[in-house]
């Protein structure tokens, strides 16, 4: 998930999705804390794309809580 940090607008979003949707139901800190960093990147050129996958995924508290944080921010999250 995170070797894509830095590609922005190159992300490769439903790779990053499915190693998301593959890693949600982990307990581990560092994953979940891994997924909302990685979402909350990304939302940053594809804001409603973050905001639907977080919608319709099931993730940990800290996932969502991190993906939306910019956005939150921002004033930029649709809710």
């Amino acid at each position: 998930m995170l070797f894509q940090l830095g590609y922005k607008a190159e992300t490769d979003e439903a790779l990053l999705f499915s190693l998301i949707e593959q890693n949600s139901d982990s307990k581990e800190f560092f994953i979940q804390k891994a997924i909302g960093w990685a979402l909350r990147e990304y939302s940053k050129v594809a804001p409603e794309a973050v905001q639907i996958f977080v919608a319709e995924t099931p993730l940990a508290a800290l996932s969502r809580r991190e993906a939306l944080k910019w956005l939150k921010a921002k004033g930029k999250l649709a809710v």
